[in-house]
Order: structure tokens, then C-alpha cells, then sequence
């Protein structure tokens, strides 16, 4: 039989003429076949059909015969049968038409396979005994409950089962309401795993990102840098650039499809190697442990060759973070499944690790106090609190000269809190302040004292005041100052050229002898005590004390119905503000020491004594009694001590954020400088709003009794800048009550303050003082009294206007004077008239001065200007060159010219003035750094913060009353920031500035860069305070009528910033930072969270009063947790709980 029909004639023809074929067509015909076999196949397989035809009426002849009760099990199981037999045709059908070429073995095996089939198939198909045809072959049917994917595709292999995703769960036709398909399968359903997408935080995205190889960028060619195309052209668009990228026309690449290397490969060349600009491209992108292994190879070749290099130490110390949780395989924290133990695991290996590293930098250099400081830095979270603190002891043993180190051990002993007290803390200052004062005097011989050892003295002499001032022990901390200044102004001669510790012995009977002291009536000093005692005689008692002393003990609790907790709170603030002065036995009502109902208001020697230093320099004895005055309430300069550290340390006063420039008063808000710490008295629970305008009646009277004494102690210029601070004291008072808002008040104020002003200025000294001229007009002008106050201010500046641009005075008092003509015509809403300009006109001019009659001559303008440009140019050099005597004379200047320029010119003119000057104070604060000591470069920055303040505030004043492009206000506060970050007044104008927008993303990133460029703690205080504004404005607008608006996540925002403020170093010991973080747990509701956030803050500022009246007022049913803890660590508590219940008995 041949193979195809065509050969069929031919391979007959053959086989009858019994010729053999040719033996290239054997192949065509097929012995083995005969025909009569594929005849049967085909007749079995018609049969078939036919029974299958004949099969749908022998089934509706059996479903007549059913019961009613078993018709739809029969239709369901009839239903499946006919899938079953069309899936089989089906399959048999496909199989038939796969192949043309049929064997008779195969049709041996599938004829058998038939036959079984129909075996199983009449042997498992349920049917009636009336339908079958031999009821004896098979009266019974089998159902084994096989698996159903084998039954349905007759095949064990899963890869032949078809797979399908519904989509939905509906179905055409149905109603949705009534009806509906169940589309879940009877077998249990296999968990399909969908691969997520990978999100920024995931381990490999990590990993991708910690990695140190740079993206590819594309480079443009040299001709097309810049393009004038309205079109963006593809990298093959030109044929210059096709020719770059591909190879040559050949033999092998005729059509030039083939890149380069593909055109070699077809050659049978290699490809040459990559030099330059390739090789750098594979550098740039190959893993970054290779980059790693080199810089560590490159730590140890310097420190190898330069072991003493202290820096290169500590950068190698740090270095082993990057090393650890960097990328590549010198990673030691892997991203994973046990991402947190191995990290916990990794992180005491990386401590241990620069552990060795720097006892290896100690044996190289084992005086370096540096390299100490580091080691005890990483012990702390290893060693246990007793080992540390005796090696804290061993390292100020052996250098005990180092103030910084001393520094470094006062705040480690205040903020360790399982060994805090406060008479241990205060031990520890007085050894302190003991050690270095005999290392000054030269009676210790082993050290020999450090370059500024006695501004450092000072330093810590005041942060020990205030460290009491902040634990409740103010009398402690007013007796340090009292005993310092007796023992600085009040020495006798006899007893100066003795050792700082003898004379701290002939002291001691001065202090317990109850003389009256510094601030009290009558006091006479150390030195008329001692001649008293060495002549003998009387001493005149002092005159008795009319006023009696004001019985609070009845009004004390102001409701009985308060809870008790709101009561101790309210009885502790009032008695914190009333009660901060020592107590003292009055001899003249027969007084004694028994007689005191608070034993803690007597301050014994034993707990000042140690801390006597000797302060020799006319300027520290000048900075002592100004830094008295502001520990007491009075405005001073910011910024009093050298290091950041204690700045950060005292920042406790809430007011240093919310008093922000005063939208009446735009030019002048900022004539007070803000200290940001809390006066004596006035530190009480942060959400209490009560703001005391001054000190309580014994208070003011102690004050007024120190200001009268101290100005008999300086210099006749000293004596100047004292009377300044008590003007502007008065005039601080004067503007808490316009804040306030209370008029009878201010109006008893304005009266006191007019009438001290006026005293002062009665007095010889005083009269010719245009300063003092200057504050007591500004007084009348907060008072309202306009007229007045331009008659005052026309008399300073007939007295002094004489003296022209040469006098910083006057230059201040006139631009004061034009600003508050320029306020006040803009708060009329009327074009600024000429008397700005004429005050300024005239000062230029420096003849005698009559007052305004409404012409202004324009030559005389002219000539003005020109003066104005030559004086800020001969004096700008020499403030370059270091000047000490012109340091503050080039912000009153620069201000008078740029407000001159304004008013004539315009906004730009005085913008250039205020450039250029900037310009000048930045080089020259850069020089000065270097060349100059350390007490001027405070003064300098205060310099340059005035003339950046000056600046800001004149541009948001033209921007608010012109059109005028708020770029340049911003751009003109983000460089002085950059520069000044610690600036509250510059800080508080870029709030307002940025709180007209909605979008807060700009703020943000400004606040994130400069954080990260200072070691202050202002700038995330002011962050978090822009926040916290911007939640207040959204939660308003969600309680009012407007639609509710989107959770924005500000809370968390908000706690981010205070956990990131909190972890760094400058941050940590702040005590209005903690604070503020637990007041806002507490206005979020989260107590839980908060309760957690006050134990921890614990940790860091253990030694804050406020903290704990805070806890109080937020968790008030622990309030007896919370006082046994303040008695435990030996804060001042003045009214215990047993005494609250005392005085509700009465």
C-alpha cells in the first residue's frame, strides 16, 4: 500500500507487472499495511456514533420513569454524563486529526482500550435495570470517589489541567437581588502567592540605596549643550550620532545594523579593551565594598603614620557606622527576615569595635582628654552605672584643670538619673568650681590653669545658679549671687593676696552673722563688717519694717471644690512666685531661725561656700551683676554664655516661641532681645497662660534695693548700661500688660514706670544720657501719649544731634524715632508724610536741630545721602579690621541709611544699603574668628542679627502695605538664617512669613537643612512650633462648618520632630523641648504614649521642677507618685500633700 495517493497507481502497476521498484522509491509504499484492517477501523467507528446518537433517547425514555422525589439528583448526574461523553469525543476527535499515519499496533492497543472503557463506563454509570440490554454483564455500578481531575481530563500530569481566573462574581441574567451563583468549588482552594510590588522601604530597595554607585546620566555632546528645537530629538536621531554608536560598513555588516562589538565577534576578533571615560563608568558602578575596603585600608595607613593625630581618630571612631550598616560584604546588618536581632546583635559589635578602637588611640596618646571623653561616650551603654561613674571621677582626678571636662562630668552627674540628687549635683559644682579656682590661683602646682579658666568659672558659677533655679531652689540660687558679689565688690584689703580657699574661710563668719546682705536694707558689705569687727563698738541696729508681711495662708486655695491635685498645683505656682526670696529672722521683731515654717528657705554656708570664685576682671565682675539683673527679670542680651551646650541647657521659657513681632508695632517689636530663660518666680506648669508682668511686691523691692547698690560698684559707664537694663525693665512690664489687654493695669503700671523714668533721668549723671532719653520717650509712645513723646524726643535731639553720624547713641535714638513715625502713619492708612525723613535729613547734617514745620529742602536730602554712603563706608573697613570701640555703632547706621534710603529712593535703594553692610559683617565676622578672643565674637553676631532683623522687618513691612514679590523677602530670611540659626527674632519673621501659604513644603525643607547646620536647638523648637500652628488652623477649620478635611498625618509629622530633637546630643538635655513634647501628648489625648514620654524625658532632664507639675497636670491620679519621686530626688517642694489637706480642714 503506498503512503500517498499520488504513487498509489504507480506502485500498483508495478507490483502486478511484478516488477521491483526502483530503490529510491521503496520509501513510498508500506508492506506491513493491509487494507482490510482499516476497513474494520473504520466500521468500528461509525458503530460508535451511532450508539452515541441512539444514547439520548434510551435517557428521556428512563427520566419518564423517575419518582418526583429523585429528578434532580438523576438531571444533575445526566447533565454530567453528557460533558463526560462530548469531552471524550472531543478528545478522540483531536486525536484522530493529529496524525494520518495509522499502525495496526496502535490500533490493536486502542481497540482494547475501547473495550475497557465501555467496560468502566456501563460499570460506573448509573441507570435503570430496565435499560440495560444484558442485565447479567453488569448489574451493579462502582463509584470510588477518584479524584476528580483525573475522571475529568484523563490525564495525571497537572500541566494538562486547564487553568482560569474568574473576574467577579456575577453572572448575566440573573437578578442580583434574588438571585445569585455560587462559583466556589467543593475541594479545598489552594493560597495563591502574588508577588507584591517592591516599595521604598523593602530590604532589596535598601540595599539598592545604601549602595555608593552613582546613576547613569546622559551626556550631551559638545555642539548640543543648549538647543533652540521646539522638539526633543532621540539619541539615534542624527546621523553625527549614529556614526558614534555604530560600526562601520563591511563585508560582515553590509546593511551597518550591527553595533561595534557585534561586527569583531562576526570577524573572529575580541573586543579591545575600555580605557577613560568607560573604565571610570564601570568604576562609578561596581558594588561599594570595594570603595569601603579602600577608605578603611586608608584610615589605617594615616593613623599609622600619623598616630597622633586626634581628629583622623575620632573620624575613624565614626567612620564605623557607615562600615557597619553601609552596603556591600563588609556590612554586618544585613536586611532579612531577622532584621531586628541581627541589628540589636550588630550594634553592640560595632560599640565593642570602637571600643578597641579608641583604647588603641588612648595608648597613642594617653593625655588627650578627647579621646577619654569618646571612650566614656561609648561605655555608657556598657558599663554599669557605678563603673562609669568611678571612671568618670578617675578622668577628672587626673585632669582636673580641663573645664570642658568638667563640663562633660556636671551634665553627666544631672542627667544620669538612677544616681541623680540635688545636693549631689550641687556637691559636684562646688568641687567643681573649688578645683579650678585653686588651679587659678596657682595653689594647685601639679596643672597649670588653661587659657580662659576664668570665663569658664563664671560659666559654670551660673549654670549652677540656674541648674537651682530650674530644681526649685531659688533661694539657694539668689544667696550664690548675693555671696558672690560680697565676695567680688565687698573684699577686704587684708584678705585679696590670699589663697581663693582662705579667703573662703574668712567669709564664712561675714555670711553667719546676719548682716544684711546684698538686696536687703541696710546692707553695708563685707568689707565694713570686717573694720567694724577689728575697731569693736556698737553695731546700729537697723530701722524696724512698717509693712507688715502680707498673711497668705487664708486666701492660698482659691475654691475648695477643686480636686486636689488642681489645688497643690495652684498653691505650689503661687508659692514658687511669692515665696523665692531665703528667709532671714528679723531681729527687730525677735525673730530667730526656729521660728521659720520652712526649713528650706534658710540657705546654710556649707551649701555656697565651695562655690566662691574669685572674679578679678572689670569685665566679668560687669558681666556678673548683668547676669544677676536678668536672673531676677530684666530684658538683657542673648547668647550670655560661651558654649552652646548651656545655652541649650536653660531654655525653658515657652514665651522665647510665642512672642512673636506685634502686626501694630512691625519696625519696633524687636528693640528687646529675648533671652529664652525663664526669671525667677516665673517657672510654673507650660500650659498655664498666667503671665506676671514682674516680680512679686517683695521681689520688685528686693530688686530696686540691688539695682541702687550695684551702681555703686562699676565704672560711670557701667553705671550707663545698668540704668538701660532698669529702663527697659520698666518698659518690658509696660508691654506685658498691653499684651494683656488689661487697662487698669497698665495704667497703674504707666504711672509707676513714668515716675521711676523721670527720677532717673533727675539725676546729674543721667541728664546729658540720650539712651536713657531715648527709653523714656519710646515709654510714652507704648503709653500712647504721642505728643509727649515727640516733645521728649525733640529734647534728646536738640541736646545731641550735634555730634551727627559719629555717635552710635544717637544714631540708635533717631532711628527709633523715624520708625515710629513711619508706624504710625501706615497704622493711619495715609501716605507717609516727611518727618521720618527730616529726623534723618538732620542727623546726617549734624547742625542744630529745630523740629519739623513740613518743608524738607531736596539739596538738603542729596547732601545727606552723600554723608550717609561716606560714613558707612569709612566705617565698614574699620569694622573689617577689628575696631574694639565701633563694634555696635555700624547697626544703628546702617539702619538710619537704610530707612533714609526707603523713604527718598525706595524699596530697592535701602535693600543694596542692607546688602552691602551684610556683606561687610560676614567677612569680617570670618576674619575675626580667627584673630579675635572669645568675648568679642558674641558681640559681633548680636551686631550682624540687628542688621538682619532690620532688614527683614523693613521688606515684610513693604510687603504688606505695596505689591511687593515675597521671593525676595524669603530669599532675604533663608540667607540670614543660613548664617544666624539661632536667631528667635529672625526665626519668628519666617513664621509669620510662611504662614500665609497652605503648603508647608517649602518650611520643611528649610527647617530639615538647617537643623543639620547647627548645633542649637532653636531651629527644631521653631519647626516644631510651625507645625504645631498649622495643626491648630486645620483643626479650627475641621470644628467649624466647612467639610471635614482629610487626616494629613500631622500628629505623626509632629512626633518625628520631636523624637529626631531629642536624639541629638544638643537636644537631649533641653528642658523646654521636653516640655513641649509632653504638653502636646497631652493635648493629643494619647496619655498612654505620654506617660512613656515623661518617664523617658526623666532619663535626660531629671533635674526639672516644671516636668513634674507638668506629669501632675496630666496624669493627676498619680499625683502622689509623681511628689514622692520629686522627694526622692531632693527637688524643692513647698507644699506637700499632707499640708493641702491641712488647709481644707481650715
Amino acid at each position: 500500500m503506498s503512503l500517498f495517493p499520488s504513487f498509489a497507481g504507480l506502485s500498483s502497476n508495478k507490483s502486478s507487472a511484478g516488477d521491483r521498484a526502483p530503490a529510491d522509491l521503496e520509501w513510498l509504499s508500506n508492506q506491513s499495511f493491509r487494507t482490510e484492517d482499516a476497513l474494520k477501523t473504520h466500521q468500528r467507528a461509525t458503530e460508535r456514533v451511532q450508539a452515541e446518537a441512539e444514547e439520548p433517547a434510551r435517557e428521556q425514555k428512563s427520566k419518564e420513569r423517575e419518582d418526583s422525589h429523585g429528578r434532580s439528583k438523576k438531571r444533575k448526574k445526566e447533565k454530567k454524563k453528557k460533558h463526560k461523553k462530548k469531552k471524550s469525543r472531543d478528545n478522540s476527535e483531536s486525536s484522530g486529526s493529529e496524525s494520518d499515519t495509522v499502525y495496526p499496533s496502535d490500533l490493536l492497543k486502542k481497540q482494547n482500550a475501547d473495550r475497557e472503557e465501555a467496560q468502566v463506563r456501563v460499570s460506573e454509570t448509573f441507570m435503570w435495570l430496565d435499560d440495560l440490554q444484558t442485565p447479567t454483564d453488569s448489574p451493579f455500578c462502582i463509584d470510588r470517589r477518584a479524584d476528580r481531575a483525573n475522571w475529568e481530563y484523563k490525564s495525571l500530569y497537572r500541566g494538562d489541567i486547564a487553568r482560569y481566573k474568574r473576574k467577579g462574581g456575577s453572572c448575566l441574567g440573573l437578578n442580583a437581588k434574588t438571585q445569585a451563583v455560587n462559583w466556589n468549588d467543593g475541594g479545598p482552594e489552594k493560597k495563591r502567592v502574588d508577588k507584591k510590588s517592591e516599595r521604598y522601604f523593602c530590604p532589596s530597595t535598601r540595599q539598592l540605596l545604601r549602595s555608593d554607585s552613582q546613576p547613569a546620566f546622559p551626556k550631551l555632546s559638545k555642539g548640543n549643550a543648549v538647543s533652540s528645537d521646539s522638539y526633543i530629538k532621540l539619541s539615534g536621531g542624527t546621523e553625527e550620532q549614529g556614526s558614534s554608536t555604530q560600526a562601520p560598513i563591511s563585508w560582515v555588516n553590509p546593511l551597518g545594523i550591527y553595533d561595534h562589538g557585534t561586527s569583531l565577534w562576526l570577524e573572529g576578533k575580541g573586543k579591545l579593551e575600555v580605557k577613560g571615560d568607560q573604565q571610570d563608568v564601570e568604576a562609578e558602578g561596581s558594588s561599594s565594598s570595594t570603595f569601603l575596603s579602600a577608605r578603611v585600608e586608608e584610615f589605617n595607613r594615616k593613623l599609622r603614620e600619623n598616630p597622633a593625630d586626634i581628629q583622623l581618630w575620632l573620624d575613624f571612631v565614626h567612620f564605623q557606622d557607615e562600615l557597619a550598616f553601609g552596603s556591600g560584604s563588609f556590612s554586618a546588618a544585613s536586611d532579612g527576615d531577622n532584621d531586628g536581632d541581627l541589628k540589636k546583635m550588630s550594634l553592640r559589635a560595632v560599640l565593642e569595635k570602637k571600643l578597641s578602637i579608641v583604647d588603641k588611640a588612648v595608648e597613642s596618646n594617653p593625655a588627650n582628654v578627647d579621646l577619654k571623653l569618646e571612650k566614656l561616650r561609648l561605655c555608657k551603654e556598657l558599663w554599669e552605672p557605678a563603673t562609669l561613674q568611678k571612671e568618670w571621677k578617675k578622668l577628672v582626678f587626673i585632669h582636673p584643670n580641663s573645664a570642658p571636662l568638667w563640663r562633660k562630668y556636671l551634665l553627666f552627674t544631672q542627667s544620669h538619673f538612677s544616681t541623680f540628687s540635688v545636693s549631689k549635683v550641687n556637691s559636684v559644682f562646688g568641687k567643681c568650681l573649688s578645683t579650678l579656682s585653686a588651679v587659678e590661683d596657682g595653689s594647685m602646682v601639679s596643672h597649670p590653669p588653661l587659657p580662659g579658666t576664668q570665663e569658664d568659672l563664671l560659666d559654670i558659677f551660673l549654670q549652677q545658679c540656674h541648674f537651682l533655679r530650674q530644681a526649685g531652689h531659688t533661694e539657694k540660687a539668689v544667696c550664690l549671687f548675693q555671696a558672690l558679689l560680697d565676695f567680688t565688690f565687698f573684699k577686704p584689703d587684708s584678705v585679696k593676696n590670699l589663697p581663693t580657699k582662705q579667703q573662703v574661710d574668712f567669709f564664712e563668719p561675714f555670711w553667719d552673722s546676719g548682716e544684711p546682705r546684698i538686696g536687703e536694707r541696710g546692707a553695708r558689705g563685707w568689707k565694713a563688717w570686717m573694720l567694724q569687727q577689728e575697731r569693736g563698738g556698737w553695731v546700729i541696729p537697723p530701722e524696724p519694717d512698717d509693712d507688715d508681711e502680707e498673711e497668705q495662708d487664708d486666701s492660698e486655695i482659691k475654691d475648695k471644690s477643686w480636686p486636689k491635685w488642681k489645688i497643690w498645683l495652684d498653691v505650689e505656682a503661687s508659692r514658687e512666685a511669692n515665696h523665692w526670696l531665703p528667709w532671714r529672722p528679723d531681729k527687730t521683731k525677735g525673730q530667730s531661725e526656729e521660728d521659720c515654717e520652712d526649713p528650706d528657705r534658710q540657705v546654710l554656708f556649707d551649701d555656697i561656700g565651695p562655690s566662691m570664685i574669685r572674679v578679678d576682671r572689670l569685665d566679668l565682675q560687669m558681666r556678673l551683676i548683668l547676669s544677676f539683673l536678668q536672673f531676677l527679670g530684666l530684658p538683657g542680651p542673648s547668647g550670655r554664655f560661651s558654649t552652646t551646650s548651656s545655652s541649650n541647657i536653660l531654655l525653658d521659657d515657652h514665651a522665647f516661641l510665642e512672642d512673636g513681632p506685634d502686626t501694630e508695632r512691625p519696625l519696633t517689636s524687636y528693640d528687646l532681645p529675648v533671652a529664652g530663660t525663664c526669671a525667677v518666680g516665673h517657672m510654673t506648669f507650660l500650659s498655664d497662660c498666667r503671665r506676671q508682668a514682674g516680680l512679686c511686691k517683695a521681689g520688685e523691692e528686693f530688686l530696686q534695693n540691688v539695682l541702687q547698690q550695684t551702681l555703686l560698684l562699676v565704672s560711670t559707664q557701667d553705671q550707663a548700661a545698668i540704668t538701660l537694663c532698669w529702663l527697659q525693665y520698666e518698659k518690658l512690664k509696660v508691654l506685658r500688660c498691653l499684651r494683656s489687654g488689661n487697662k487698669k493695669r497698665l495704667k497703674s503700671q504707666g504711672k509707676r514706670s513714668k515716675r521711676l523714668a523721670k527720677r532717673l533721668l533727675k539725676e546729674p549723671d543721667n541728664r546729658g544720657s540720650l539712651a536713657l532719653w531715648r527709653e523714656y520717650a519710646h515709654l510714652e509712645w507704648l503709653l500712647g501719649n504721642l505728643e509727649e513723646a515727640r516733645k521728649v524726643f525733640d529734647t534728646a535731639l536738640g541736646m545731641g544731634v550735634t555730634r551727627g553720624l559719629n555717635d552710635p547713641v544717637l544714631c540708635n535714638l533717631c532711628f527709633l524715632y523715624a520708625q515710629l513715625e513711619v508706624e504710625q502713619v501706615s497704622n493711619n492708612g495715609t501716605v507717609p508724610t516727611s518727618k521720618a525723613v527730616y529726623i534723618l535729613t538732620k542727623l546726617a547734617e549734624g547742625a542744630a536741630y529745630t523740629p519739623f514745620t513740613g518743608q524738607i529742602n531736596p539739596v538738603t536730602i542729596l547732601k545727606a545721602r552723600k554723608s550717609y554712603e561716606q560714613a558707612l563706608l569709612r566705617f565698614l573697613p574699620e569694622q573689617s579690621t577689628g575696631a574694639p570701640k565701633k563694634l555696635h555703632r555700624i547697626s544703628s547706621l546702617v539702619g538710619c541709611f537704610g530707612l533714609f534710603q526707603y523713604l527718598t529712593m525706595g524699596i530697592d535703594a535701602a535693600d543694596a544699603v542692607y546688602s552691602q553692610a551684610i556683606q561687610k559683617l560676614i567677612s569680617s565676622n570670618l576674619t575675626s574668628e580667627v584673630t579675635d578672643g572669645s568675648l568679642r565674637r558674641p558681640k559681633a553676631f548680636s551686631d550682624w542679627e540687628s542688621v538682619a532683623v532690620q532688614h527683614v522687618a523693613l521688606l515684610r513691612h513693604h510687603a504688606n502695605t505695596n505689591v511687593f514679590p515675597l521671593s525676595r523677602l524669603r530669599l532675604a530670611l533663608t540667607d540670614a538664617l543660613s548664617l544666624l540659626p539661632s536667631s528667635a527674632s529672625l526665626w519668628q519673621l519666617y513664621l509669620q512669613t510662611e504662614n500665609r501659604y497652605h503648603s508647608a513644603g517649602r518650611a520643611r525643607r528649610f527647617f530639615h537643612s538647617a537643623t543639620k547646620k547647627t548645633d542649637s536647638v532653636v531651629p527644631y523648637l521653631f519647626a516644631i512650633t510651625a507645625e504645631q500652628r498649622l495643626k491648630e488652623m486645620l483643626d479650627s477649620v475641621q470644628r467649624s462648618a466647612l467639610p471635614a478635611l482629610p487626616s494629613n498625618g500631622l500628629c505623626n509629622r509632629i512626633r518625628c520632630l520631636f523624637e529626631n530633637a531629642t536624639a541629638t546630643e544638643h537636644g537631649a538635655h533641653c528642658p523646654l523641648l521636653w516640655r513641649m513634647y509632653l504638653n502636646f501628648m497631652m493635648c493629643d489625648g494619647n496619655l498612654e504614649r505620654g506617660s512613656g514620654i515623661f518617664y523617658k524625658a526623666l532619663q535626660a532632664v531629671p533635674w526639672v521642677k516644671g516636668l513634674y507639675m507638668d506629669a501632675v497636670q496630666m496624669f493627676p491620679e498619680r499625683v502622689q507618685e509623681f511628689l514622692d519621686l520629686m522627694t526622692e530626688k531632693e527637688l524643692r517642694l513647698r507644699v506637700p500633700m499632707e499640708e493641702v489637706d491641712i488647709l481644707l480642714e481650715d
